[in-house]
Order: structure tokens, then sequence, then C-alpha cells
């Protein structure tokens, strides 16, 4: 092949629109190493977040989740066995029945703060609750169990509470006028269980049963309470300005304000999965669990879940950065090389990381602004240069600006994502065509022979 025809051949590599976007292509697929470093460094880093909240949260107090109060009454179940002889025996085991009360009031006040590990926040508490109510007498008629089987002397309530190292008051129960100390352990039936238990020795005779205790607990990151009760009623009020309500319910009443807020669960048993009552284990203990509301005290903005967001858009602000440039090659013929394309790239890569080592020190929003900044001025100083104008350097500036612009109302607006991307990518396709709407496409390589 002579120089001619070799220059040629290389002279249409460059000229050719296809082949160019074939490159282009290729760079965005090389920058996803960078990307996927990066993605591996918020990862990395929220680990660390996670591994710190954990070291403050064993010391001081878990999330609390609170199940209770409850009763638990053992009866003995006859089982008859026979031998290969033919020869019957009887088997005696224990079971136990569960009873939940009637009412339950549980007033709260949580004071919050917040701990540091390192740059990392951790937000703790000290709860007060006030917790009444009543019980119903155990019901068991119509179980077919024989009274003279039910071990009433060995009956207890149980306060089920997911980190007891945490209580920091001896806790008595009041209980039908009397006072019982509570001791440690959910009870004989409730062993893989932690909590409280009191034992309720001949104290069952009675008509009706109320009781009143208060707890003391140290928690962080939320405090969640089960609705055991027929009538459940939960009174929160904390000074916390930035709560989170989860749960099977909201609250009915809630007031939040820059001073903390104050939060009203009222929840009557029928929009619950289980009974008042059960016998055996079965799995309504589960159902139970999973029947939780309450509040979780976190920042209003999670900076690695926004940071991991963000980066899911790359590859749309590589292509659409990348087709600016390639526009300015098709409608004005600037030459840009593959390498100059490459650095744009890595520019754009380095906003991430930006992105996330500022908002751990100065918060998200701050840091949004300052890392997309940063890079705004790095791309179109940088193209200035590369496109020998400064109004083309700007077009670049501006459209660089705006895509940071449509990436933070993007993560801004998570359930309106999909609507404002898709219309965003509509746009764009139909600014492309437009802008191309007049180039001859099979003579545009042939002209820059």
């Amino acid at each position: 092949m002579t120089n001619c025809e070799t220059g040629g051949v290389q002279s249409f590599i460059r000229n050719s629109p296809l082949l160019r976007l074939i490159l282009i292509a290729f760079l965005v697929l090389i920058l996803q190493i960078p990307i996927s470093m990066i993605e591996g460094v918020i990862r990395e880093r929220q680990m660390r977040r996670d591994q710190a909240i954990e070291d403050v949260t064993s010391k001081w107090g878990r999330q609390q989740t609170l199940i209770g109060p409850m009763i638990t009454v053992p009866y003995i179940v006859e089982i008859p066995e026979k031998d290969d002889k033919g020869v019957v025996t009887i088997r005696t085991e224990t079971h136990y029945a569960h009873f939940l009360p009637e009412q339950v009031h549980t007033v709260g006040t949580i004071d919050c703060q917040v701990r540091h590990r390192g740059i990392f926040e951790v937000p703790i508490y000290e709860m007060t609750l006030d917790i009444t109510g009543r019980f119903a007498p155990p019901d068991f008629s119509d179980w077919g169990i024989d009274p003279d089987r039910i071990l009433w002397d060995r009956a207890c309530l149980t306060q089920e509470i997911s980190d007891v190292h945490a209580i920091t008051n001896q806790v008595t129960l009041g209980w039908n006028g009397e006072q019982i100390g509570f001791s440690p352990g959910a009870g004989e039936a409730n062993a893989e269980n932690t909590g409280i238990h009191a034992a309720l020795k001949g104290r069952m005779s009675a008509q009706e049963y109320p009781f009143s205790y208060q707890l003391l607990l140290n928690g962080s990151m939320g405090a969640f309470f089960a609705p055991v009760g027929r009538d459940t009623r939960v009174e929160i009020r904390s000074d916390w300005d930035a709560p989170s309500f989860q749960g099977n319910w909201l609250p009915s009443e809630r007031t939040v304000d820059r001073n903390g807020f104050q939060a009203t669960w009222n929840i009557p048993f029928l929009g619950r999965n289980y009974p008042q009552r059960w016998k055996g284990n079965s799995d309504i203990r589960g159902a139970i669990a999973s029947s939780v509301f309450g509040v979780n005290f976190i920042s209003t903005v999670d900076h690695y879940r926004m940071a991991a967001r963000s980066v899911k858009y790359e590859v749309l602000f590589l292509v659409l950065t990348f087709a600016t440039l390639w526009l300015f090659e098709v409608l004005i013929g600037v030459r840009i090389h593959s390498i100059q394309y490459l650095l744009v790239g890595m520019g754009m890569c380095v906003f991430y990381l930006l992105e996330l080592s500022l908002a751990e020190h100065i918060g998200f929003l701050v840091a949004y602004l300052c890392a997309s900044a940063a890079i705004v001025i790095l791309i179109s100083a940088y193209c200035i240069a590369v496109l020998r104008g400064i109004r083309r350097g700007g077009v670049i500036a501006t459209v660089t600006a705006l895509l940071y612009a449509y990436l933070y109302v993007l993560l801004m607006n998570e359930d309106y994502a999909l609507l404002i991307g898709s219309v965003g990518l509509f746009v764009v396709l139909g600014t492309v065509m437009y802008l191309t709407r007049k180039i001859d496409w099979y003579s545009f390589g042939k002209q820059r022979v």
C-alpha cells in the first residue's frame, strides 16, 4: 500500500463520523474502570461509617424495639404413648399460653444528642417511657384445657427489649396495687428473646389487672414499639428535629419544628394480623415483630446513598458531554483528539470523589455545589484551549453546569427520577437531531479526505 493510500485510510478513520462515534463509545467504556473504583471507595467509606456507628451503639445502646407487655402462663399437657408391648404410659409436657393486654398507653420522652467517632456522626438518645394499661383475666375456657393443669404460680409478665444492656433503672412493676421487681430475661417461655419479666405468683385471682412501670433506656438510630394492646396508644416527645416515621403505622397526630417533634399513634387491634391470645410456640411471634412502628433518628440527607445514586448517572453524563464535543467536530470542524476526550471524562469522574470527600465534612448540598463548580471551571477552562475560543468553551461550561443542575434535581426527587430522566433524554435527543438535521452524512467523511 502506497503512502498516499495509507494517508487516505488514516484520514478516513479520523474524519468518519461513524468511527468517531465508535471511538467515543469505547472511551466511555474505558472510563467505567475508574468509575467502578470510585463505587468501591463509596462502599468502603459507607462500611467505615457503619463500623463507627456499631462501635458507638454497641457500648451506649442500639436501636430499641419494645414488644410487650404480655402475660405468659404455663400449663401441663398429657400425651399418651404406647410402647412395643402395648403398654400405655402418660408423658407430660409443659406448654405456654400468651395473653396480650386490653389497653396499653405509653408516654415517652426522648432526649437526643450526636456522638462523633472520627468524622462520623452517630445519633444516640436517652428515652424515658411510662407504660400503663390493663389486662383482662387470662381465659383458657374454650381451649379444652383442664383448669387443674394450669400452672398459675408460674405465670409472669414479660417486656421484650431488643437491647437490654442499655436499661438504666431498676424497673418495678405496679400490678393491681402491688409492687413487683422485674428480673433479667424474658422468662422461661421466651428464652430466645431478650427482655425482662416479673413473676405473678399468687397475683392472678382478680377480675382485672391494671399495671404500670417506667423504663429508662439508652438507644440510638431509632425507637420502635409493637401494638400489643387491644387498644394501643403511644405518645412520644423528642428534641430531634428531623424524624423519619417508619413501620406499619404512621402517627395519627404529629408536630415537627426546629425544637423537635411530638407524635401520637392510636392503633386498634383490628389492624393487626395476630390475636389477643394464643398457645404454644407459633408464628405469631414473627407477626408481632413485623408489626412494629416508630421513628428513626437519621440525618436529612445520607451523603453515601446520594453519592451512590449520583454515580449511577455517570454514563449519561459522559455520553452527553462527549456528544457536545462531537457536535463541535461535526458542525464547526474543530478537531478534538481522543486523549482530550479522555481527559474531559477523567475530570467528570473526579467529581464523584470530590462530592463524597467534601460531603463527609461540610454536608451534601454544599459539597455538591463546590464539587460541581470546580469541575465546571476545570472542564470549561480546558475546552477554551481545546476548542480555541472562549465562546465555545462557554458552551461547554453551560452544558456541563446544566447537567449537574439536572443531576441534583434527579437526586432530590427520587420518586420522579424516571420521569425527569426520560424527559431529559427526549430533549437531548431532539436537540441533537435538530442541530444535525442538514448534515449529509454520506459525504461528510469525503469532504475532509
